[in-house]
């Protein structure tokens, strides 16, 4: 059973426009999941086009002047990758010439918040951005995602570095929401942040470092919802940079929720209060 296609009759005008608005971004053609780059130069070339690695094998003590340039590339952007036999990636790419290098890439595409936002508003919609603050677990990000769609949520956005690797198991996890939601990866989550607020947005960072209830603050307006990690929170640089602090009350001995059950819950009353006012 789909349950972010309930029926609603209070607020029903809300769910429509939401469902209008996943029309604006469809679903777009996915890269293969299992889509397998290989060679040297055609892996330097996915990663330097934006292209994101699911899966990287390297032969085990592989050595050469073009594989060092790939290999301070890696490091660059911080891409994960795996040492392992040269028959594995000749089983991999059947015997091809891979030099040593094959590399899985990731089912979805990265877009840019600023490419985004002004066709909400153009639409008449109201935002509801949420953003991710080093959340690294796969299926926790995937889980955020599948909630997000059902709130309506326009994108999500995450920073380049810290962040979940999106890949076939985040959609999977994701019952296939990170196909119908943009997913806006930054380099500058800060700039990002302040992008977001001189355009109207209202920015909402859901934190135990208040007093401020969630159901005690305005959160039916243009609104961006910060969540952190689980480990850490938010980092102080984008708490200083919210209007609002806002948690979720809490009893018992446990000292924190899950990342995607807490960003399920925030995002709900969100909804609840858009539903509430319309």
């Amino acid at each position: 059973m789909d349950t972010c296609r309930g029926p609603v009759e209070t607020g029903a005008r809300i769910f429509r426009t939401l469902n209008v608005r996943n029309d604006r971004y469809p679903k777009k053609k996915a890269t293969d999941p299992q889509a397998l780059v290989y060679g040297i130069r055609a892996v330097a070339e996915a990663i330097t086009s934006g292209k994101e690695i699911d899966r990287l094998f390297i032969q085990q003590g592989l050595k050469s002047e073009l594989f060092s340039e790939l290999r301070k590339l890696i490091n660059e952007r911080e891409i994960q990758f795996q040492y392992v036999p040269f028959e594995k990636i000749d089983r991999l790419v059947g015997n091809r010439n891979h030099q040593g290098v094959a590399a899985f890439l990731s089912p979805v595409s990265f877009q840019h918040i600023e490419d985004i936002l002004p066709s909400i508003f153009e639409n008449g919609e109201t935002p509801l951005i949420l953003v991710l603050d080093r959340v690294t677990d796969v299926r926790n990000f995937g889980a955020i995602a599948r909630t997000a769609v059902c709130a309506g949520v326009h994108a999500i956005v995450v920073p380049s570095r810290g962040a979940a690797q999106v890949n076939a198991d985040a959609v999977k996890t994701s019952a296939g929401a990170l196909h119908s939601i943009p997913v806006c990866r930054e380099d500058n989550l800060k700039e990002t942040i302040e992008y977001l607020k001189n355009s109207g947005l209202k920015i909402a960072a859901c934190t135990e470092k208040t007093d401020t209830l969630i159901y005690n603050a305005e959160l039916d307006g243009p609104l961006a919802i910060i969540m952190g990690s689980e480990e850490d929170g938010i980092s102080g640089e984008y708490l200083k940079r919210a209007d609002v602090l806002v948690k979720i009350p809490m009893s018992g001995s446990i000292a924190s929720l899950n990342v995607s059950v807490a960003a399920g819950i925030i995002l709900f009353e969100a909804v609840r209060k858009r539903m509430k006012n319309n």
